[in-house]
């Protein structure tokens, strides 16, 4: 176990001594393949301490100058992940893709040690449900959920689209004539469409909140909520 923390890279590029353990506000990544570098390079980007680990010192060697730490250890290792202090974080993702067995131990070990926040990538619906029961509080099916997506965009007039449900999403689309030109409020868009505009983006200006008293206008691209099929419907409107 020396060995991995002799491999703590990082902006601090700290020796071993001086290896700061996790408090509140950082996230642990295990597996920086090509969804967990990824996913680590945004928290970075959002200001987060993100603490890489992967199992391949060359990938530790390459990202190490791009993370706060960087650790090459066995994800599926308990004793590793413990000696890292992994189980003093609030958040902790699990990227592994390929390797399900490792997937689903690194999964069930950040569960025994604790982890508040679990968030684990699964390849498909058996792998997700097995990584619910061994204890990841958020399954990601990145494939699936981009497919599912695109497909929309693709046969539907959505501009962009997310499903935060089985049946509840959120859509980005042009404003329909069926609204326009009279406030929100007035237009009866909940009753009629079974749907909430919760946002507006006119020619030229930026997102806004949308109020009883906006009013929308062709061209306006606005933010909507609901059932999927009834924001599904509605986006035809347009």
């Amino acid at each position: 176990m020396a060995d991995y923390l002799k491999n703590l890279r990082g902006r601090r590029r700290s020796a071993v001594s001086g290896y700061r353990r996790p408090a509140g506000g950082r996230v642990a990544v295990l597996g920086l393949g090509r969804f967990g570098a990824s996913l680590a390079m945004e928290l970075m980007g959002r200001g987060w301490d993100v603490l890489g680990i992967d199992a391949d010192p060359g990938v530790i060697q390459k990202m190490g100058d791009d993370l706060t730490h960087a650790a090459a250890a066995d994800c599926t290792d308990p004793d590793a992940l413990a000696q890292l202090g992994v189980g003093e974080f609030t958040s902790a993702v699990v990227g592994i893709g390929t390797d399900l067995e490792a997937s689903i131990l690194a999964t069930s070990n950040l569960a025994d040690a604790g982890v508040p926040n679990i968030w684990s990538r699964a390849n498909g619906r058996q792998h997700g449900r097995i990584l619910e029961r061994v204890g990841a509080h958020h399954v990601v099916l990145p494939e699936h959920e981009m497919g599912e997506r695109v497909a929309h965009l693709v046969t539907g007039r959505m501009l962009d689209f997310i499903e935060f449900d089985s049946d509840y999403a959120l859509i980005k689309t042009l404003a329909p004539a069926a609204v326009g030109g009279v406030p929100l409020g007035e237009s009866r868009v909940r009753s009629h469409y079974g749907i909430t505009i919760v946002g507006i983006k006119r020619p030229g200006a930026d997102f806004t909140h949308a109020t009883a008293e906006t009013v929308v206008a062709p061209g306006d691209v606005i933010i909507v909520t609901g059932r999927t099929l009834a924001v599904e419907n509605f986006a035809e409107l347009s």
